[in-house]
Protein backbone atom coordinates (compact mmCIF):
# COMPACT_ATOMS: atom_id res chain seq x y z
CA UNK A 1 0.00 0.00 0.00
CA UNK A 2 1.10 3.55 -0.76
CA UNK A 3 0.60 6.87 0.97
CA UNK A 4 0.08 8.77 -2.29
CA UNK A 5 -0.65 7.46 -5.79
CA UNK A 6 -0.22 10.01 -8.57
CA UNK A 7 -1.97 9.23 -11.87
CA UNK A 8 0.08 10.88 -14.62
CA UNK A 9 3.76 11.67 -15.01
CA UNK A 10 3.74 15.05 -16.69
CA UNK A 11 4.94 18.25 -15.05
CA UNK A 12 1.99 18.44 -12.64
CA UNK A 13 2.39 14.81 -11.56
CA UNK A 14 6.16 14.99 -11.13
CA UNK A 15 5.93 18.26 -9.18
CA UNK A 16 3.32 16.66 -6.93
CA UNK A 17 5.55 13.60 -6.44
CA UNK A 18 8.60 15.64 -5.46
CA UNK A 19 6.67 17.74 -2.96
CA UNK A 20 4.82 14.77 -1.47
CA UNK A 21 8.10 12.90 -1.01
CA UNK A 22 9.46 15.68 1.24
CA UNK A 23 7.11 14.45 3.95
CA UNK A 24 8.58 10.94 3.83
CA UNK A 25 5.43 9.70 2.15
CA UNK A 26 5.58 6.50 0.12
CA UNK A 27 4.85 7.65 -3.43
CA UNK A 28 3.84 5.81 -6.59
CA UNK A 29 3.54 7.53 -9.97
CA UNK A 30 1.39 5.57 -12.43
CA UNK A 31 1.67 6.48 -16.11
CA UNK A 32 0.13 5.17 -19.31
CA UNK A 33 3.34 5.89 -21.21
CA UNK A 34 6.62 7.25 -19.80
CA UNK A 35 7.34 10.61 -18.16
CA UNK A 36 9.42 11.85 -21.08
CA UNK A 37 6.51 11.08 -23.45
CA UNK A 38 4.17 13.35 -21.52
CA UNK A 39 2.09 16.03 -23.21
CA UNK A 40 4.01 18.53 -21.08
CA UNK A 41 7.01 18.29 -23.41
CA UNK A 42 4.93 19.99 -26.10
CA UNK A 43 4.53 23.17 -24.03
CA UNK A 44 7.07 25.21 -25.92
CA UNK A 45 6.74 28.92 -25.41
CA UNK A 46 7.31 29.69 -21.76
CA UNK A 47 6.09 30.18 -18.20
CA UNK A 48 4.82 33.45 -16.75
CA UNK A 49 6.18 35.23 -13.69
CA UNK A 50 6.77 38.77 -12.52
CA UNK A 51 10.50 38.61 -11.79
CA UNK A 52 11.43 42.25 -12.23
CA UNK A 53 8.97 44.79 -10.88
CA UNK A 54 10.44 47.79 -12.75
CA UNK A 55 7.22 48.34 -14.72
CA UNK A 56 5.28 45.16 -13.89
CA UNK A 57 3.55 43.81 -10.80
CA UNK A 58 1.81 40.74 -9.45
CA UNK A 59 -1.41 42.79 -9.47
CA UNK A 60 -1.09 43.30 -13.24
CA UNK A 61 -0.45 39.58 -13.77
CA UNK A 62 -3.60 38.81 -11.75
CA UNK A 63 -5.54 41.39 -13.76
CA UNK A 64 -4.41 39.97 -17.12
CA UNK A 65 -5.28 36.42 -16.04
CA UNK A 66 -8.71 37.38 -14.71
CA UNK A 67 -9.51 39.45 -17.83
CA UNK A 68 -8.65 36.49 -20.07
CA UNK A 69 -10.98 34.28 -18.01
CA UNK A 70 -13.99 36.46 -18.88
CA UNK A 71 -15.00 36.57 -15.20
CA UNK A 72 -15.12 32.79 -14.75
CA UNK A 73 -12.07 32.55 -12.47
CA UNK A 74 -11.50 32.88 -8.75
CA UNK A 75 -9.27 35.82 -7.91
CA UNK A 76 -8.04 34.18 -4.71
CA UNK A 77 -6.76 31.18 -6.69
CA UNK A 78 -5.21 33.42 -9.35
CA UNK A 79 -3.58 35.55 -6.67
CA UNK A 80 -1.98 32.46 -5.09
CA UNK A 81 -0.54 31.38 -8.45
CA UNK A 82 0.75 34.82 -9.41
CA UNK A 83 2.21 35.61 -5.97
CA UNK A 84 4.10 32.31 -6.00
CA UNK A 85 5.27 32.69 -9.61
CA UNK A 86 8.69 34.21 -8.87
CA UNK A 87 9.38 31.53 -6.24
CA UNK A 88 8.26 28.89 -8.74
CA UNK A 89 10.74 30.14 -11.35
CA UNK A 90 13.59 30.40 -8.86
CA UNK A 91 12.90 26.85 -7.64
CA UNK A 92 12.92 25.51 -11.20
CA UNK A 93 16.12 27.45 -11.87
CA UNK A 94 17.72 26.06 -8.71
CA UNK A 95 17.06 22.41 -9.67
CA UNK A 96 18.57 22.90 -13.13
CA UNK A 97 15.99 24.12 -15.65
CA UNK A 98 18.16 25.90 -18.28
CA UNK A 99 16.28 29.18 -18.75
CA UNK A 100 17.56 31.59 -21.37
CA UNK A 101 19.51 34.53 -19.95
CA UNK A 102 19.88 38.15 -21.03
CA UNK A 103 23.14 40.09 -21.28
CA UNK A 104 23.07 40.75 -17.52
CA UNK A 105 22.69 37.01 -16.81
CA UNK A 106 19.11 37.53 -15.64
CA UNK A 107 16.44 35.04 -16.68
CA UNK A 108 15.21 36.28 -20.06
CA UNK A 109 11.53 36.99 -20.73
CA UNK A 110 9.36 37.45 -23.83
CA UNK A 111 5.88 38.86 -24.44
CA UNK A 112 2.87 36.62 -24.95
CA UNK A 113 -0.61 37.50 -26.21
CA UNK A 114 -3.24 39.06 -23.95
CA UNK A 115 -0.70 40.55 -21.53
CA UNK A 116 0.29 44.11 -20.76
CA UNK A 117 3.90 43.29 -19.93
CA UNK A 118 6.86 41.10 -20.86
CA UNK A 119 6.84 38.32 -18.25
CA UNK A 120 7.19 34.93 -19.96
CA UNK A 121 10.37 33.04 -19.00
CA UNK A 122 11.60 30.46 -21.50
CA UNK A 123 14.14 27.88 -22.47
CA UNK A 124 14.36 28.62 -26.20
CA UNK A 125 11.19 26.91 -27.47
CA UNK A 126 11.69 23.73 -25.43
CA UNK A 127 10.40 25.12 -22.12
CA UNK A 128 8.00 22.29 -21.20
CA UNK A 129 10.47 19.63 -22.24
CA UNK A 130 13.32 21.15 -20.22
CA UNK A 131 11.13 21.51 -17.12
CA UNK A 132 9.82 17.96 -17.37
CA UNK A 133 13.24 16.38 -17.92
CA UNK A 134 14.65 18.29 -14.96
CA UNK A 135 11.77 17.22 -12.70
CA UNK A 136 12.13 13.61 -13.82
CA UNK A 137 15.85 13.70 -12.97
CA UNK A 138 14.95 14.96 -9.50
CA UNK A 139 12.36 12.19 -9.05
CA UNK A 140 14.97 9.57 -9.93
CA UNK A 141 17.35 11.20 -7.45
CA UNK A 142 14.66 10.94 -4.74
CA UNK A 143 14.03 7.25 -5.58
CA UNK A 144 10.34 7.87 -6.35
CA UNK A 145 8.68 4.70 -7.63
CA UNK A 146 7.11 4.59 -11.11
CA UNK A 147 4.74 2.16 -12.78
CA UNK A 148 4.96 3.02 -16.46
CA UNK A 149 2.79 1.52 -19.20
CA UNK A 150 -0.14 1.15 -16.82
CA UNK A 151 -3.53 2.42 -17.98
CA UNK A 152 -5.57 3.44 -14.95
CA UNK A 153 -9.10 2.14 -15.48
CA UNK A 154 -11.00 3.46 -12.47
CA UNK A 155 -10.76 4.91 -9.01
CA UNK A 156 -11.64 2.66 -6.08
CA UNK A 157 -14.21 4.69 -4.14
CA UNK A 158 -16.16 3.51 -1.10
CA UNK A 159 -18.44 5.73 1.00
CA UNK A 160 -17.33 8.76 -1.02
CA UNK A 161 -13.71 8.05 -0.06
CA UNK A 162 -10.99 7.24 -2.59
CA UNK A 163 -8.96 4.19 -1.58
CA UNK A 164 -6.85 3.57 -4.67
CA UNK A 165 -7.02 2.67 -8.34
CA UNK A 166 -7.49 -0.23 -10.70
CA UNK A 167 -5.07 -0.40 -13.61
CA UNK A 168 -4.25 -2.44 -16.70
CA UNK A 169 -0.60 -3.44 -16.95
CA UNK A 170 -0.12 -2.92 -20.67
CA UNK A 171 2.98 -5.12 -20.77
CA UNK A 172 1.27 -8.20 -19.28
CA UNK A 173 -2.41 -7.49 -19.91
CA UNK A 174 -3.18 -8.07 -16.23
CA UNK A 175 -5.66 -5.89 -14.32
CA UNK A 176 -4.69 -5.11 -10.72
CA UNK A 177 -5.80 -2.87 -7.89
CA UNK A 178 -3.42 -0.64 -5.95
CA UNK A 179 -4.51 0.82 -2.62
CA UNK A 180 -3.41 4.18 -1.23
CA UNK A 181 -4.31 6.64 1.49
CA UNK A 182 -4.63 9.47 -1.05
CA UNK A 183 -4.75 9.73 -4.83
CA UNK A 184 -3.81 12.67 -7.07
CA UNK A 185 -5.12 12.76 -10.64
CA UNK A 186 -2.64 14.60 -12.88
CA UNK A 187 -3.55 12.91 -16.15
CA UNK A 188 -3.72 15.89 -18.52
CA UNK A 189 -6.53 17.55 -20.41
CA UNK A 190 -9.02 16.52 -23.09
CA UNK A 191 -8.19 18.52 -26.23
CA UNK A 192 -6.85 15.24 -27.63
CA UNK A 193 -10.42 14.07 -28.32
CA UNK A 194 -10.23 16.22 -31.47
CA UNK A 195 -8.36 13.51 -33.41
CA UNK A 196 -6.55 14.90 -36.48
CA UNK A 197 -7.35 18.45 -35.36
CA UNK A 198 -5.27 18.76 -32.21
CA UNK A 199 -1.78 19.64 -31.06
CA UNK A 200 -2.05 16.95 -28.36
CA UNK A 201 -0.26 13.61 -28.43
CA UNK A 202 -2.04 10.40 -29.45
CA UNK A 203 -2.03 9.23 -25.83
CA UNK A 204 -3.94 12.26 -24.54
CA UNK A 205 -7.46 10.77 -24.54
CA UNK A 206 -9.17 12.23 -21.44
CA UNK A 207 -8.83 9.02 -19.40
CA UNK A 208 -8.41 10.73 -16.02
CA UNK A 209 -11.43 12.99 -16.49
CA UNK A 210 -13.59 10.06 -17.63
CA UNK A 211 -12.66 7.92 -14.61
CA UNK A 212 -13.17 10.86 -12.23
CA UNK A 213 -16.66 11.45 -13.63
CA UNK A 214 -17.50 7.74 -13.37
CA UNK A 215 -16.37 7.76 -9.74
CA UNK A 216 -18.73 10.61 -8.83
CA UNK A 217 -16.38 13.58 -9.15
CA UNK A 218 -17.84 16.94 -10.03
CA UNK A 219 -16.57 18.33 -13.35
CA UNK A 220 -16.71 21.98 -14.35
CA UNK A 221 -16.53 24.22 -17.46
CA UNK A 222 -16.12 21.33 -19.90
CA UNK A 223 -17.40 23.49 -22.78
CA UNK A 224 -14.24 25.59 -22.81
CA UNK A 225 -11.56 24.26 -25.19
CA UNK A 226 -8.84 26.56 -26.47
CA UNK A 227 -7.84 26.43 -30.13
CA UNK A 228 -4.26 27.44 -30.82
CA UNK A 229 -3.98 29.86 -33.76
CA UNK A 230 -0.77 28.49 -35.27
CA UNK A 231 -0.23 24.83 -36.09
CA UNK A 232 1.31 23.36 -39.20
CA UNK A 233 -1.12 22.92 -42.05
CA UNK A 234 -1.97 19.22 -42.61
CA UNK A 235 -0.22 17.92 -39.47
CA UNK A 236 -1.42 20.24 -36.64
CA UNK A 237 2.04 20.27 -35.08
CA UNK A 238 2.24 23.22 -32.72
CA UNK A 239 4.10 26.37 -33.64
CA UNK A 240 4.41 28.13 -30.30
CA UNK A 241 3.06 31.55 -29.43
CA UNK A 242 6.71 32.41 -28.87
CA UNK A 243 6.98 32.78 -32.66
CA UNK A 244 4.53 35.69 -32.51
CA UNK A 245 5.91 36.87 -29.17
CA UNK A 246 9.30 37.31 -30.81
CA UNK A 247 7.75 39.41 -33.58
CA UNK A 248 6.27 37.01 -36.13
CA UNK A 249 3.46 38.22 -38.39
CA UNK A 250 0.24 36.57 -39.56
CA UNK A 251 -0.26 37.36 -43.23
CA UNK A 252 -2.43 36.42 -46.21
CA UNK A 253 -1.23 35.32 -49.65
CA UNK A 254 -0.50 38.97 -50.49
CA UNK A 255 1.74 39.15 -47.41
CA UNK A 256 -0.67 41.57 -45.70
CA UNK A 257 -1.20 41.42 -41.94
CA UNK A 258 -4.90 41.15 -41.02
CA UNK A 259 -4.94 40.89 -37.21
CA UNK A 260 -2.95 41.94 -34.17
CA UNK A 261 -0.90 38.78 -33.58
CA UNK A 262 -0.83 39.21 -29.80
CA UNK A 263 -4.55 39.51 -29.17
CA UNK A 264 -6.05 36.75 -26.98
CA UNK A 265 -5.79 33.31 -28.56
CA UNK A 266 -9.52 32.82 -29.10
CA UNK A 267 -9.78 36.03 -31.13
CA UNK A 268 -6.71 35.27 -33.24
CA UNK A 269 -7.76 31.66 -33.87
CA UNK A 270 -11.28 32.66 -34.98
CA UNK A 271 -9.93 35.33 -37.32
CA UNK A 272 -7.60 32.80 -38.95
CA UNK A 273 -10.32 30.15 -39.22
CA UNK A 274 -12.74 32.62 -40.86
CA UNK A 275 -10.06 33.54 -43.37
CA UNK A 276 -9.35 29.89 -44.19
CA UNK A 277 -13.08 29.10 -44.50
CA UNK A 278 -13.32 31.74 -47.23
CA UNK A 279 -10.82 29.74 -49.27
CA UNK A 280 -7.71 31.72 -48.35
CA UNK A 281 -4.46 30.54 -46.83
CA UNK A 282 -2.88 32.09 -43.76
CA UNK A 283 0.86 32.17 -43.18
CA UNK A 284 3.25 32.82 -40.32
CA UNK A 285 5.99 35.19 -41.47
CA UNK A 286 9.26 35.11 -39.53
CA UNK A 287 11.63 36.02 -42.34
CA UNK A 288 12.32 39.52 -41.01
CA UNK A 289 13.73 38.08 -37.75
CA UNK A 290 16.73 36.61 -39.55
CA UNK A 291 18.38 33.20 -39.29
CA UNK A 292 20.49 33.94 -36.20
CA UNK A 293 17.51 35.13 -34.14
CA UNK A 294 15.35 32.18 -35.24
CA UNK A 295 18.08 29.67 -34.37
CA UNK A 296 18.58 31.30 -30.96
CA UNK A 297 14.99 31.61 -29.69
CA UNK A 298 13.00 29.06 -31.71
CA UNK A 299 15.28 26.28 -32.96
CA UNK A 300 12.57 23.65 -32.48
CA UNK A 301 10.03 25.59 -34.58
CA UNK A 302 12.60 25.89 -37.36
CA UNK A 303 13.25 22.12 -37.28
CA UNK A 304 9.55 21.22 -37.18
CA UNK A 305 8.71 23.55 -40.06
CA UNK A 306 11.40 22.05 -42.23
CA UNK A 307 10.85 18.39 -41.32
CA UNK A 308 7.05 18.41 -41.55
CA UNK A 309 6.32 21.21 -44.06
CA UNK A 310 9.63 21.48 -45.95
CA UNK A 311 9.67 25.21 -45.17
CA UNK A 312 12.70 27.28 -44.15
CA UNK A 313 11.44 29.87 -41.68
CA UNK A 314 14.23 32.31 -42.43
CA UNK A 315 13.29 32.56 -46.11
CA UNK A 316 9.73 31.24 -46.65
CA UNK A 317 6.18 31.79 -45.41
CA UNK A 318 4.79 28.99 -43.24
CA UNK A 319 1.17 27.87 -43.90
CA UNK A 320 -0.71 27.50 -40.61
CA UNK A 321 -4.15 26.56 -39.29
CA UNK A 322 -5.86 26.54 -35.85
CA UNK A 323 -6.23 23.29 -33.87
CA UNK A 324 -7.59 22.17 -30.48
CA UNK A 325 -4.81 22.76 -28.00
CA UNK A 326 -5.85 23.13 -24.35
CA UNK A 327 -8.87 22.37 -22.18
CA UNK A 328 -9.87 24.92 -19.53
CA UNK A 329 -12.46 22.65 -17.91
CA UNK A 330 -11.98 19.47 -15.96
CA UNK A 331 -12.25 17.98 -12.46
CA UNK A 332 -13.56 20.64 -10.09
CA UNK A 333 -11.07 21.42 -7.31
CA UNK A 334 -10.72 23.98 -4.55
CA UNK A 335 -7.65 26.08 -3.80
CA UNK A 336 -6.13 23.07 -1.99
CA UNK A 337 -6.61 20.83 -5.07
CA UNK A 338 -9.29 18.79 -3.26
CA UNK A 339 -12.19 17.26 -5.17
CA UNK A 340 -15.65 16.45 -3.76
CA UNK A 341 -14.43 12.88 -3.03
CA UNK A 342 -12.48 12.45 0.19
CA UNK A 343 -8.72 11.78 -0.15
CA UNK A 344 -8.86 12.52 -3.89
CA UNK A 345 -6.96 15.46 -5.39
CA UNK A 346 -6.45 16.75 -8.92
CA UNK A 347 -3.95 19.13 -10.48
CA UNK A 348 -2.69 20.17 -13.89
CA UNK A 349 -4.75 20.39 -17.05
CA UNK A 350 -7.20 17.70 -15.90
CA UNK A 351 -8.30 20.01 -13.06
CA UNK A 352 -10.66 22.97 -13.20
CA UNK A 353 -8.86 25.04 -10.57
CA UNK A 354 -10.71 28.29 -11.34
CA UNK A 355 -7.64 29.92 -12.90
CA UNK A 356 -8.32 30.06 -16.65
CA UNK A 357 -12.10 30.41 -16.85
CA UNK A 358 -13.28 30.78 -20.43
CA UNK A 359 -9.87 31.37 -21.98
CA UNK A 360 -6.32 30.62 -20.81
CA UNK A 361 -3.61 33.24 -21.01
CA UNK A 362 -0.52 32.01 -22.87
CA UNK A 363 2.32 31.18 -20.47
CA UNK A 364 -0.02 30.46 -17.55
CA UNK A 365 -0.46 26.73 -18.18
CA UNK A 366 3.06 25.75 -17.11
CA UNK A 367 2.80 28.12 -14.16
CA UNK A 368 -0.49 26.61 -13.03
CA UNK A 369 0.63 22.98 -13.26
CA UNK A 370 3.82 23.59 -11.27
CA UNK A 371 2.07 25.79 -8.68
CA UNK A 372 -0.85 23.46 -8.05
CA UNK A 373 1.23 20.32 -8.51
CA UNK A 374 3.14 21.52 -5.45
CA UNK A 375 -0.08 22.30 -3.57
CA UNK A 376 -1.58 18.89 -4.38
CA UNK A 377 1.58 17.00 -3.41
CA UNK A 378 1.99 18.75 -0.07
CA UNK A 379 -1.69 18.51 0.89
CA UNK A 380 -2.11 14.87 -0.16
CA UNK A 381 1.00 13.84 1.78
CA UNK A 382 -0.07 15.83 4.86
CA UNK A 383 -3.51 14.21 4.76
CA UNK A 384 -1.99 10.73 4.97
CA UNK A 385 -0.93 11.46 8.55
CA UNK A 386 -4.61 11.51 9.49
CA UNK A 387 -5.47 8.25 7.72
CA UNK A 388 -4.98 4.74 9.04
CA UNK A 389 -3.90 1.99 6.66
CA UNK A 390 -6.45 1.60 3.89
CA UNK A 391 -8.53 -1.55 3.93
CA UNK A 392 -10.85 -2.07 0.99
CA UNK A 393 -13.99 -3.80 2.20
CA UNK A 394 -14.68 -5.38 -1.18
CA UNK A 395 -13.25 -5.92 -4.66
CA UNK A 396 -16.33 -4.68 -6.51
CA UNK A 397 -14.52 -2.14 -8.74
CA UNK A 398 -11.58 -4.47 -9.32
CA UNK A 399 -13.86 -7.35 -10.36
CA UNK A 400 -15.91 -5.04 -12.55
CA UNK A 401 -12.81 -3.81 -14.40
CA UNK A 402 -11.45 -7.31 -14.93
CA UNK A 403 -14.84 -8.29 -16.36
CA UNK A 404 -14.84 -5.24 -18.64
CA UNK A 405 -11.51 -6.20 -20.20
CA UNK A 406 -12.69 -9.78 -20.77
CA UNK A 407 -15.92 -8.45 -22.29
CA UNK A 408 -13.98 -6.32 -24.78
CA UNK A 409 -12.09 -9.40 -25.94
CA UNK A 410 -15.44 -11.07 -26.64
CA UNK A 411 -16.96 -8.28 -28.73
CA UNK A 412 -17.65 -9.16 -32.39
CA UNK A 413 -15.61 -6.33 -33.96
CA UNK A 414 -18.18 -5.76 -36.72
CA UNK A 415 -17.49 -2.02 -36.79
CA UNK A 416 -13.98 -0.57 -37.00
CA UNK A 417 -13.70 1.80 -34.03
CA UNK A 418 -10.60 3.44 -35.54
CA UNK A 419 -12.77 4.78 -38.36
CA UNK A 420 -15.25 6.05 -35.78
CA UNK A 421 -12.44 7.72 -33.84
CA UNK A 422 -11.25 9.58 -36.95
CA UNK A 423 -14.85 10.58 -37.69
CA UNK A 424 -15.38 11.78 -34.12
CA UNK A 425 -12.39 14.12 -34.35
CA UNK A 426 -13.68 15.64 -37.59
CA UNK A 427 -17.19 16.07 -36.18
CA UNK A 428 -15.93 17.71 -33.00
CA UNK A 429 -13.76 20.18 -34.91
CA UNK A 430 -16.63 21.08 -37.24
CA UNK A 431 -19.51 21.19 -34.73
CA UNK A 432 -17.80 21.85 -31.38
CA UNK A 433 -14.99 23.97 -32.74
CA UNK A 434 -14.28 27.66 -33.06
CA UNK A 435 -17.87 28.48 -34.15
CA UNK A 436 -20.82 26.64 -32.61
CA UNK A 437 -24.59 26.53 -32.99
CA UNK A 438 -27.52 24.67 -31.42
CA UNK A 439 -28.32 22.87 -34.65
CA UNK A 440 -24.81 21.59 -35.25
CA UNK A 441 -24.21 20.60 -31.64
CA UNK A 442 -27.51 18.69 -31.41
CA UNK A 443 -26.55 16.84 -34.58
CA UNK A 444 -23.14 16.08 -33.08
CA UNK A 445 -24.74 14.82 -29.86
CA UNK A 446 -26.95 12.43 -31.81
CA UNK A 447 -23.94 11.03 -33.67
CA UNK A 448 -21.98 10.59 -30.43
CA UNK A 449 -24.93 8.72 -28.90
CA UNK A 450 -25.19 6.51 -32.00
CA UNK A 451 -21.50 5.64 -31.68
CA UNK A 452 -21.84 4.90 -27.96
CA UNK A 453 -24.79 2.61 -28.71
CA UNK A 454 -22.70 0.85 -31.39
CA UNK A 455 -19.79 0.09 -29.01
CA UNK A 456 -21.10 -3.44 -28.48
CA UNK A 457 -20.58 -4.04 -32.21
CA UNK A 458 -17.03 -2.78 -32.07
CA UNK A 459 -14.13 -4.70 -30.62
CA UNK A 460 -10.51 -5.62 -31.09
CA UNK A 461 -8.92 -7.82 -33.69
CA UNK A 462 -5.85 -8.51 -31.57
CA UNK A 463 -6.76 -11.10 -28.92
CA UNK A 464 -3.31 -11.32 -27.33
CA UNK A 465 -2.72 -10.32 -23.71
CA UNK A 466 0.77 -8.78 -23.79
CA UNK A 467 1.32 -5.28 -25.19
CA UNK A 468 -2.16 -5.20 -26.71
CA UNK A 469 -2.26 -1.68 -28.10
CA UNK A 470 -5.57 -2.50 -29.77
CA UNK A 471 -7.16 -3.05 -26.36
CA UNK A 472 -5.66 0.14 -24.90
CA UNK A 473 -6.90 2.23 -27.81
CA UNK A 474 -10.40 0.78 -27.51
CA UNK A 475 -10.51 1.75 -23.84
CA UNK A 476 -9.19 5.21 -24.73
CA UNK A 477 -11.89 5.58 -27.39
CA UNK A 478 -14.60 4.80 -24.80
CA UNK A 479 -13.20 7.55 -22.58
CA UNK A 480 -13.01 10.03 -25.46
CA UNK A 481 -16.64 9.35 -26.41
CA UNK A 482 -17.84 9.99 -22.87
CA UNK A 483 -15.91 13.23 -22.50
CA UNK A 484 -17.00 14.37 -25.99
CA UNK A 485 -20.62 13.92 -24.96
CA UNK A 486 -20.12 15.83 -21.71
CA UNK A 487 -18.36 18.73 -23.47
CA UNK A 488 -21.07 18.91 -26.14
CA UNK A 489 -23.91 18.95 -23.59
CA UNK A 490 -22.17 21.73 -21.65
CA UNK A 491 -21.73 23.79 -24.81
CA UNK A 492 -25.40 23.33 -25.75
CA UNK A 493 -26.48 24.48 -22.30
CA UNK A 494 -24.27 27.59 -22.31
CA UNK A 495 -26.41 29.87 -24.48
CA UNK A 496 -23.95 32.72 -24.91
CA UNK A 497 -20.49 33.45 -26.33
CA UNK A 498 -17.67 33.78 -23.80
CA UNK A 499 -13.95 33.34 -24.42
CA UNK A 500 -13.18 30.16 -26.33
CA UNK A 501 -16.88 29.20 -26.45
CA UNK A 502 -18.34 31.12 -29.41
CA UNK A 503 -21.91 30.53 -30.56
CA UNK A 504 -23.15 32.08 -33.80
CA UNK A 505 -26.74 31.81 -32.51
CA UNK A 506 -25.88 33.50 -29.19
CA UNK A 507 -23.02 35.86 -30.16
CA UNK A 508 -23.00 38.01 -26.99
CA UNK A 509 -21.80 37.58 -23.42
CA UNK A 510 -24.84 37.18 -21.15
CA UNK A 511 -24.77 38.18 -17.48
CA UNK A 512 -26.99 35.22 -16.61
CA UNK A 513 -24.14 32.92 -17.65
CA UNK A 514 -21.47 34.56 -15.53
CA UNK A 515 -21.38 31.16 -13.85
CA UNK A 516 -19.42 27.93 -14.11
CA UNK A 517 -21.00 24.79 -15.48
CA UNK A 518 -21.19 21.88 -13.07
CA UNK A 519 -21.35 18.28 -14.27
CA UNK A 520 -22.16 15.24 -12.16
CA UNK A 521 -23.08 11.64 -12.88
CA UNK A 522 -26.60 10.93 -11.59
CA UNK A 523 -28.27 7.53 -12.06
CA UNK A 524 -26.08 6.83 -15.10
CA UNK A 525 -27.09 10.11 -16.74
CA UNK A 526 -25.16 13.36 -17.16
CA UNK A 527 -26.57 16.12 -14.95
CA UNK A 528 -25.57 19.68 -15.90
CA UNK A 529 -26.24 22.86 -13.94
CA UNK A 530 -24.60 26.26 -13.46
CA UNK A 531 -23.26 27.67 -10.21
CA UNK A 532 -22.08 31.07 -9.07
CA UNK A 533 -18.39 31.60 -8.44
CA UNK A 534 -17.54 31.53 -4.76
Amino acid sequence: MFDVIIVGSGIAGLTAALNASKNNAKILVVSKTYPTHSQSVQAQGGINAVLYEDDDSVALHVEDTYKASHKLANKENINLMCKEAANTIHWLDSIGVPFNRDNDNKIAQRKFGGTKKIRTCYSSDYTGLKILHTLFDQCIKENIEFKNEHLVLNLIVEDNTCKGISALDIQSGVVSQILAKTVIIASGGYAGIYANHTTNSYSNTADGIAMAYNAGCELSNMEFIQFHPTTLENSNILISESARGEGGYLVNKDEERFIDELKPRDEVARAIYEYINKGHKVYLDLRHLGLDKIKEVMPQERTLAFEFSNIKLESELLPITPAAHYSMGGIKTDINCKTNILNLYACGECAQSFIHGANRLGGNSLLEIVTFGKVAGINAANETKNIDDIISSNNKQFDKDKALVEYIYSLPNKINFYEKKESLGDLLFEDLGLFRSEEKMNSLLNKIDETINDLSNMGIGDKSKEFNKNLVEFLEFKNSLLVSKIATLCAINRKESRGSHYRVDYPNIENDFEKCSLILKSNDSIKISFEDLK
